[in-house]
C-alpha cells in the first residue's frame, strides 16, 4: 500500500506541474516560481506524510502533509 500511495502522489504532482507553462507572457514575472514552489512543497509534504503515517492514518498524513507543504511553499516563494 505504501508504494501505491507514493506512486499516486507523485503521479498527481507531475500531472499538476504539467499544467504550468514556463511562458511569462500575460502573467506576473514571478508567477512560475510561485507555482513551482507551491507544487514542490506539496510533493515534499506528501512524501513526508507517506513516511509518517500507517494504515488509514497514512492517507490522512499524506493529505495533511501535501496541504501544509503547499502552504509553506507558497509562503516562501510567492511575493505579493
Amino acid at each position: 500500500m505504501k508504494n501505491c500511495t507514493i506512486t499516486l502522489t507523485l503521479a498527481g504532482c507531475l500531472a499538476l506541474s504539467g499544467c504550468q507553462s514556463a511562458s511569462m507572457t500575460g502573467g506576473r514575472p514571478g508567477e512560475f516560481g510561485c507555482i513551482a514552489g507551491t507544487v514542490g512543497g506539496a510533493v515534499v509534504g506528501g512524501l513526508a506524510g507517506a513516511t509518517i503515517g500507517s494504515g488509514t492514518g497514512q492517507l490522512w498524513a499524506v493529505g495533511g502533509g501535501a496541504v501544509l507543504g503547499s502552504a509553506a511553499g507558497s509562503a516562501l516563494t510567492c511575493t505579493r
